[in-house]
């Protein structure tokens, strides 16, 4: 994943972020504002893991989102 998309395309990637991490609330998701950095260390608060299990997550949740769906305008 590339982080730059994410940063300028936060609004429509933060609905996934939320989805793998549903501890995050709104206030956190509108910090990270799709700083890679901010949603480890925002992931290792929440869920009281390592730095090292929550880049594991994050590097997973990349594999998965590696070409974001394009948003629909309906």
């Amino acid at each position: 994943m590339d982080w730059n998309f994410a940063e300028a395309n936060w609004q429509q990637l933060r609905s996934e972020v939320r989805a793998n991490w549903a501890r995050l609330t709104s206030g956190q998701l509108d910090v990270i504002a799709g700083r890679r950095a901010r949603l480890a260390s925002t992931i290792r608060e929440a869920y009281d893991l390592t730095g090292d299990e929550a880049e594991r997550q994050i590097r997973s949740f990349e594999e998965r989102n590696q070409h974001p769906r394009p948003v629909s305008f309906r």
